[in-house]
């Protein structure tokens, strides 16, 4: 599945694409902040994450062409890292699922990561369904933790060990 995909570092010339991306209202009704991000502000936080050197920003290409963004924070060898991804607005079918592998892939793989965490708002069951058909498992639920337009939200937290992840990718 993941054969023709690439991973690689976002750069600075990325930061239009990924903005019109992140602002999508399809993309930025899931996210913890939904106000329309200015390139000014999408540009500062760039330069202050790329200068944490456990943090990772990743582009996953398929044939070239971008398909998502991805960002892994807390990494350290044998460590344990968050997750946050979305896939490019319009992206065909099964977009997703293969920006998920590839960086889970990437995420045990080169980052040698003992474990990947991510959450979804209780209510985005697309993100609950994508994170258990990746092999997470619920480890967690932090009722009223978000504040978001003026309304709490609940989060579902799940986790992904490189040896779940093993094997499921194997099959077993």
């Amino acid at each position: 599945m993941t054969e023709n995909l690439l991973i690689r570092s976002m750069i600075e010339d990325d930061l239009p694409m990924v903005l019109a991306w992140r602002n999508h209202p399809e993309v930025r009704r899931y996210m913890f902040t939904h106000h329309e991000i200015s390139l000014a502000e999408h540009t500062q936080w760039f330069m202050r994450a790329v200068q944490d050197n456990a943090r990772r920003l990743l582009i996953v290409q398929e044939q070239g062409s971008p398909i998502g963004y991805v960002q892994f924070s807390n990494v350290e060898p044998g460590g344990v890292a968050d997750w946050g991804f979305y896939a490019r607005p319009e992206a065909a079918k099964g977009t997703g699922s293969k920006l998920g592998a590839s960086a889970l892939e990437h995420a045990f793989g080169q980052l040698k990561l003992h474990k990947v965490c991510g959450q979804a708002i209780d209510t985005n069951q697309a993100s609950i369904r994508f994170h258990e058909r990746l092999g997470f498992k619920r480890e967690g639920v932090l009722r009223d933790q978000k504040r978001m337009n003026e309304q709490y939200q609940t989060l579902i937290c799940f986790g992904l060990l490189a040896h779940e992840w093993q094997a499921h990718t194997q099959g077993t």
